[in-house]
This record gives C-alpha cells, sequence and structure tokens, in this order.
C-alpha cells in the first residue's frame, strides 16, 4: 500500500533506476554482463560479487542472501527502515545524506580543494554500518567523531570527520581517505605522563574500544594523520614519560619507529601486538574478539 503522506509513491520508486541509486549511495559494480551488473553485496561482507541487478528490469538478487526484489524491498533491508521512510528518502526527505558516498575520482582527490561544509553526530545508516564493519562502537565514535558534508570539484560527499588540533578534519568512509585543511595532529589530554601515539584515528578508536574502562586508557593520546607531522609532534611526545608507538606496519611507519627508537629511551614500539597486520585496526577488526587477551599482555 502507498503510504498517503508521502510524495514520494511506490510507481515513482519503480521508475528509479537500481544502478544508479546504488551509486549514489557508494557502490560501484565490480562487473557488468549485459544487462546484469553484479557487485559486493551492500546487504553483508563478501569477497566474491553474488548481488546482481538486472538493470533492464530494475530487479536484483542477493545469490547469498537468497532474496531479492524491487529498489523499495533493497532500501528497506540496507536502511533498516519502513516503506513509509523508503519513499520519504527517496523524495529527497529522509535521513540518508543526498551526498554521494563514494571515492572521487583521482582528479578529484585533492585534499587542498575539500571544503567541509557541515559537520553534526554520526547518522547515516551508510556511515554507522562502516564503523560497526571496523569493529568501532558507536559511542566511542561519537565521542570523537562527526558526520560531515564536504565539497570538491561542486559535488558533495559525506564520511566520517575527525578533528585535528588546527580546526581540519580527517574524513573516512569506505572508499574514501583523506582530509580538510589545515592539516595537523590531533591530541587528546587526560593529564598522564603516558602517551599512546597512532598513525590514523581508526587506529586510536580501535585502542580505546579494547580498553573501555581499563587503567590502559587513561594515557593521554596523539593521532598523527600523517607520519609527515613526526617531528613537529615529538615536543608534544616528549613531554611525556612514557610513549607508546602504534605505527602502522608499512615501509614508512616501521622507519619512523626505528627513528623514534633512536632518540631517546622514551619510547617503545607496541606494533608487535598486531604483527601480520598492516595496523591496529585491521587486527582489532578481524581478530579483535579472539585475541583481546593476547594484545592486552603485549601493550
Amino acid at each position: 500500500m502507498e503510504d498517503p503522506q508521502s510524495p514520494f509513491t511506490i510507481q515513482d520508486a519503480r521508475s528509479v533506476d537500481m544502478v544508479g541509486y546504488l551509486q549514489s549511495i557508494g557502490f560501484e559494480p565490480v562487473r557488468i554482463r549485459g544487462a546484469n551488473h553484479w557487485y559486493l553485496s551492500p546487504l553483508r561482507t563478501e569477497n566474491d560479487p553474488s548481488f546482481k541487478v538486472d538493470q533492464r528490469l530494475n530487479l536484483w538478487y542477493d545469490h547469498g542472501l537468497g532474496k531479492g526484489g524491487t529498489l523499495i524491498d533493497f532500501g528497506m533491508l540496507y536502511h533498516g527502515c519502513t516503506l513509509r521512510e523508503m519513499l520519504h528518502l527517496l523524495s529527497g526527505n529522509g535521513v540518508e545524506p543526498k551526498g554521494v558516498f563514494r571515492q572521487p575520482s583521482r582528479t578529484e582527490n585533492d585534499d587542498a580543494g575539500i571544503k567541509v561544509s557541515s559537520a553534526h553526530p554520526i547518522r547515516s545508516p551508510s556511515l554507522l554500518r562502516y564503523l560497526e564493519q571496523r569493529r568501532i562502537p558507536q559511542d566511542i565514535a561519537a565521542e570523537f567523531c562527526v558526520e560531515v558534508r564536504y565539497e570538491l570539484n561542486q559535488k558533495t560527499y559525506y564520511g566520517i570527520g575527525f578533528r585535528n588540533d588546527m580546526g581540519g578534519y580527517e574524513i573516512r568512509n569506505p572508499y574514501f581517505k583523506s582530509g580538510s585543511s589545515p592539516k595537523a595532529i590531533s591530541t587528546v589530554e587526560n593529564g598522564s605522563d603516558s602517551v599512546s601515539v597512532f598513525e590514523g584515528f581508526m587506529d586510536f578508536l580501535s585502542f580505546r574500544a579494547m580498553f573501555r574502562g581499563k587503567p590502559e586508557s587513561n594515557c593521554d593520546y596523539l593521532v598523527l594523520n600523517s607520519v609527515s607531522f613526526f617531528e613537529k609532534a615529538r615536543p608534544f611526545m616528549e613531554k611525556h614519560a612514557s610513549i607508546r608507538l602504534y605505527l602502522d606496519l608499512d615501509q614508512s611507519g616501521k622507519a619512523h619507529t626505528l627513528r623514534a627508537l633512536s632518540l631517546c629511551s622514551k619510547y617503545t614500539d607496541a606494533s608487535a601486538a598486531y604483527k601480520g597486520y598492516k595496523d591496529l585496526n585491521e587486527y582489532w577488526a578481524r581478530d579483535g574478539d579472539q585475541r583481546k587477551k593476547n594484545i592486552g599482555r603485549r601493550i
């Protein structure tokens, strides 16, 4: 039954191209064969595309779930909403941002051109789902992050924003990793004589999730936001008696860790806790439940 209070009808919804709608919320097909567009499922995590949209019929089917249907059926599952809410969303009156949720093209990915136009508490279902995938509790994210709408080359996007000490934002969603000017470090001071240092804010949030309510979480924090800020961050780090480094395990992160260890004995490399992973968040997202006790012993 159509919702008489909605300006958007079921018939209107049926005329919305599902391939275009998926693109507008950040999903691109992995392969296209005729009218069939194959995606990694927006409804669950998978490595091989099994979510098909027949653009000719404007219908979808998720082979992993064994479910399919119209755009409305998809939207109600994806957004966890009612028919009325989905129709309002499609009309532009729903809670989901109208900005594009995808990776800008290479020519668009220019930090200097990013302008944050608004910031508010995180409420986008897509961003909340992204946090869930990264195993970041919503209340921890809400304490340190916001949802930002940002403009780039006359297009509007949205993502999770983490504020730095100069008022710029580091911005993340599943398809985009960048930031707005001015670029700077982010610090959290709790009056501690020890500081934990991270490259990116997802690692910081992961640490907070691991040690929620535990003494380890009472330290000061530094998020570099880029290892290029390491030297500028030294005065803040070295005013502490103890400096624990949780840098990425790529070539640059390892090099900066070695550099720090050569400076003075205050520095400690804590990366052994997530050896075999790219960074702390990858470790936490993949194996947090099984290895939480182990990382506590190592850290």
